[in-house]
């Protein structure tokens, strides 16, 4: 794991002063703390902070050379089938342990594109072909570690965080602001992919790669990517699913169990990390488990987990949240964002996981089990009122207005929404479409959302599923994967995936939903799986989701906070959206007449990350 910044010039147009470019690596230390390396080439600069997990030796620093000399490597991540693919290739003379060390030799024998394929990991890699004088990007196929990059006139730059890009001198003189990306901001809390809130800044896309000359021409291609309809080729049956979920699920963990510094697990009350705890605990007897609590019994997750350690004979680190605790660190935490990330269950992810990497330098989490195996009740409402979509619009406005007078219309969500699609995409966003339009009334989204939340209106219950999966994988896991990597990294604290091995994701998109026949039960395969581990007597509904008293926090020890930056101060991107419609959808809040915690974090997070940068 890592933080990396690189430059490629077109043309005979220079580089940036060293001392600049120094700067801004600097700014990404804390992902990568135990060493630091910068190399400059003719027309590239590469710069990498070392983060060591395998192979703690010089031998694993970067940038790297692969072998012949023709490709220079930084890479930031994990490849978990790196001693397969060292033995399948025939890989010789290696000068480390390290994942890196396959990836130099495997684009020397196979090239970037085919190279790509073959990998099972999280990364994000910048690579210069010396011969053909070429500069890639790629971004690992969930889309776990971050990749930005800035397109102007002197050259790209590429790095692992937003700030990095837009203080850059190529562009901060320059920066104009986005109406579609900051309207999704305040909607869905992050920035989709692959946009950011800035023109000619950008995201790969996940599974991805950019093919850049030094001319300045940039070719996209996919390497891995999910379809929408997905495949169903396992059988319904029960054991059979179980079987090949238990057996790919078990592999990725053993996979990711591959390290040369500590390693433990998130532990909460639900399904999802449980099951990876109880499968590493087969593998690694000694393995511990960080569990978070607060005091709130309703959001409370500690008896659960702690029922789970239990059984497994597990040694469990518990520790609670506290308002306190939230003020001592918020500030830190916005600090380290370095982008727009509107999600508050952030803030207790930075804290467990300030937490865990006082005796850990890896994690591995339960994320990506709500996306893949239909875990989120919202995808179960969405299956039962689709059928309101059906009716022609024509019909379904005097309907509407009849169901008004009678007063159902408050009480009934998908009355509000013209299409199937935007009602799918309301399920995802923390501001509803009518205060969202209040704010923007003069922006849509951008053209790559509405690609993503396009359903027809009379789609059938399983093409319908399929494609619940696929925004779900594409839209809001994303948006948690955000908020993993960047809280966890803000801590130099490395977070694996197990659910989102390469071998995992396959399986699960080519099986039905595992809902069940009347498709009622979330995430029924896992719960087939979790048996083989766990008693019926605890497995459990569902986790909380690292959740806080955010709504009682907000009203109270953030108040003046909050008031301050949004009442009192500049509103940054004041000039895109009508400010007071902002103001009055929190002054509302306070007054308890309309809005949520979501929709004023998204606003409070907004400020807090402009003053944190220094853009107003």
């Amino acid at each position: 794991m890592c933080g990396f910044l690189t430059e490629f010039c077109f043309g005979n147009n220079g580089l940036s002063e060293s001392k600049h470019f120094e700067g801004l690596l600097a700014l990404s230390k804390h992902r990568g703390p135990d060493s630091t390396h910068v190399v400059q080439g003719v027309d590239y600069h590469m710069g990498f902070n070392r983060l060591a997990v395998l192979d703690l030796s010089e031998n694993g620093n970067q940038p790297k050379y692969s072998p012949s000399k023709r490709y220079h490597v930084v890479f930031n991540g994990e490849i978990y089938n790196y001693k397969e693919l060292e033995k399948q290739y025939g890989l010789k003379c290696l000068t480390s342990t390290s994942d890196t060390e396959i990836l130099v030799h495997l684009l020397d024998v196979l090239g970037v594109a085919e190279t790509l394929t073959v990998l099972n990991g999280m990364f994000a890699m910048a690579i210069i072909d010396i011969q053909t004088n070429t500069f890639y990007l790629a971004r690992d196929f969930a889309g776990i570690k971050p990749l930005f990059y800035g397109v102007s006139k002197q050259g790209i730059v590429a790095a692992s965080q937003f700030n990095q890009i837009f203080k850059h001198d190529w562009f901060k003189a320059q920066l104009e602001l986005r109406p579609d990306v900051v309207k999704e901001y305040f909607g869905f809390g992050y920035m989709p992919a692959p946009n950011t809130i800035y023109r000619d800044i950008f995201q790969v896309n996940p599974g991805t790669y950019l093919k850049i000359s030094d001319t300045g021409a940039i070719s996209s291609f996919v390497f891995k990517a999910f379809s929408k309809d997905g495949m169903s080729r396992f059988s319904d049956a029960k054991d059979e699913t179980a079987d090949v979920m238990d057996a790919v699920i078990g592999d990725s963990v053993r996979q990711q169990l591959v390290s040369d510094v500590p390693l433990a697990c998130f532990l909460s009350g639900g399904i999802d990390s449980p099951l990876i705890v109880a499968m590493a605990k087969r593998k690694q007897e000694s393995i511990k488990g960080y569990t978070i609590g607060v005091s709130e019994a309703e959001l409370d997750e500690r008896k659960a987990a702690s029922a789970y350690a239990k059984h497994l004979d597990l040694e469990q680190h518990i520790h609670t949240i506290e308002a306190k605790d939230l003020l001592a660190s918020i500030d830190v935490h916005f600090g380290l964002l370095s982008e727009p990330f509107g999600d508050y269950s952030s803030v207790p992810t930075y804290l467990i996981s300030k937490i865990a990497k006082q005796g850990n330098t890896v994690m591995l989490s339960g994320d990506g089990g709500d996306e893949l195996f239909f875990g989120y009740p919202r995808m179960l409402d969405v299956i039962k009122k689709r059928w309101w979509f059906v009716i022609p619009f024509g019909i379904r406005k005097p309907l509407v207005r009849l169901f008004n007078k009678l007063g159902i219309i408050r009480t009934w969500a998908p009355y509000h929404y013209k299409s199937l699609a935007d009602f799918i995409k309301s399920k995802q966003q923390y501001v509803f479409k009518d205060d969202l339009d209040a704010f923007f009334p003069s922006s849509a989204f951008s053209k790559e959302l509405d690609r993503l939340y396009c359903f027809e209106n009379s789609m059938n219950k399983n093409r319908l599923l399929q494609g619940l999966r696929y925004t779900e994988f594409y839209g809001h896991l994303q948006r948690v994967l955000v908020k993993v990597d960047r809280m966890s990294m803000a801590n130099s604290l490395e977070v694996r995936v197990p659910f989102l091995g390469k071998q995992v994701i396959d399986r699960a998109w080519q099986m039905d939903s595992g809902l069940g026949r009347e498709h009622a039960i979330l995430k029924k395969v896992l719960r087939d799986v979790m048996r083989r581990y766990y008693p019926d007597t605890l497995i459990t509904s569902g986790k909380k989701g690292f959740a806080v008293p955010m709504d009682h926090w907000l009203r109270n020890q953030l108040r003046e906070d909050v008031e301050t930056l949004i009442f009192d101060m500049p509103f940054y991107a004041s000039e895109l959206m009508d400010v007071e419609a902002v103001r009055g959808y929190v002054r509302r809040f306070y007054d308890r007449q309309h809005g949520s915690a979501w929709g004023v974090w998204h606003v409070y997070a907004w400020q807090k990350w402009a003053v944190s940068e220094g853009v107003i």
